[in-house]
């Protein structure tokens, strides 16, 4: 297999294994509903996805490292199938759980070891275009999966094996095998198999910014489709989840156009600003405000922030490419998960909106907080991992 047909395979591997993170989001409630849980149940489902991704990413960030970059890809591949058929067997909230562990785990070896593969594929010289790819793959992936099961559902019906399930089944086997059979990346590396993640100085301000991004986001994708449910508006949950990523992808290329720090800028305006608007809407039961704050806050979180993000960590990694990467996907998932468990305990007493409201207000300051310090300084100089 050529190099330049590699980088295209690993490309839709990375988008499937995505693809499969958010297949099962618009049956929350119906997994919810069947073992009698409410919105506390449903946003800790959600987070499980975190409780497998974050050791895999604090412990095997740089397995890949060690034991080559095809193995971790076909592993993600397969865990994602398996944990879907999990769902088809056994539809339930404890399975959904479960379920969400194996495709955090499986996330985790994707992204570290598929970025720094991608690098190696294309070329270090080429290292902002491999984000590119990457960031492009992984968005389409995010958003793809959760609207081909809304579209799934509304086509056929209720099911707990919409149609969108049976292409990750028939796909992910044939590119786990493509992945085995792709070239060789960096020659394997010595050492300790468990290998933690690095953080690269001066780069804490891109990983607290797509923090502050994807918490917004986490809220969007658990959340809100619980608001629009309670609301009649369940047929919108696939179209909110995908857009809350896709134009993120779309905006991408201008993202790729800015500088790194005009690009973390932009997206500190975009975050609060886009929730702000999905608040209004969820308080006067309106979609538009919904569907327009979801926008903004995909090209943030999905647009400008996770490509500046990545691509500064990446060129200010070294050697250690897939190791860093894992280091700022801890920092990315902290802030999509625990916001959400935070905001589903406070929902149980307080109501969803009001719940979203007190999620808002901390936006708001985190933004002004982060913003102020781009302000007060340029980005730190580039320097060597420790």
């Amino acid at each position: 297999m050529s190099r330049p047909a590699a980088a295209l395979c690993l490309a839709v591997s990375l988008f499937l294994v995505t693809y499969a993170v958010n297949l099962q989001a618009p049956l929350y409630d119906a997994y919810a509903a069947a073992s009698g849980r409410g919105p506390a149940a449903v946003t800790i489902a959600f987070a499980a996805y975190v409780a497998g991704l974050m050791p895999t990413l604090l412990c095997l960030g740089g397995l890949s490292d060690r034991i080559g970059r095809r193995i971790p890809l076909a592993m993600a591949l397969l865990l994602g199938a398996a944990a879907t058929a999990l769902l088809v067997v056994s539809p339930s909230w404890t399975t959904l759980v479960v379920a969400r562990m194996l495709l955090g785990v499986g996330t985790g070896l994707a992204t570290t070891a598929g970025t720094a593969f991608m690098v190696e594929l294309m070329g270090a010289d080429r290292s902002r275009s491999a984000a590119l790819a990457v960031t492009s793959a992984t968005s389409l992936g995010f958003g793809g999966g959760a609207l081909a099961t809304g579209m799934s559902l509304s086509l056929t019906g209720p099911s707990f094996f919409p149609a969108s399930f049976a292409i990750l089944f028939v796909l992910a086997p044939l590119l786990a095998v493509c992945m085995i059979c792709a070239p060789k990346g960096a020659q394997a590396q010595g050492g300790a198999l468990v290998r933690l993640p690095v953080f690269p100085r001066g780069t804490w301000i891109f990983g607290a910014t797509l923090a502050l991004a994807w918490s917004a986001t986490g809220m969007i994708i658990a959340v809100v489709p619980l608001e629009l449910a309670m609301h009649g508006l369940f047929g919108w949950t696939g179209p909110v989840i995908f857009l809350a990523i896709f134009v993120g992808f779309l905006c991408q290329p201008v993202a790729k156009r800015l500088s790194d720090k005009a690009s973390l800028a932009l997206g500190l305006a975009l975050i609060p600003s886009g929730f702000g608007l999905i608040l209004f809407g969820s308080w006067m039961q309106a979609i538009a405000p919904v569907l327009i704050g979801t926008a903004l806050s995909s090209a943030a979180s999905y647009g400008f922030v996770f490509l500046a993000a990545l691509s500064e960590v990446s060129d200010r990694a070294g050697q250690d490419r897939s190791r860093a990467t894992a280091g700022l996907f801890v920092y990315a998932y902290a802030g999509f998960s625990l916001p959400v468990i935070g905001s589903g305990v406070l929902a149980e007493t307080m109501g969803l909106v009001p719940a979203m409201a007190v999620f808002l207000g901390l936006l708001i300051v985190g933004s002004i907080a982060l913003a102020g310090f781009l302000t007060a300084r340029s980005t730190a100089p580039v320097e060597q991992p420790t």
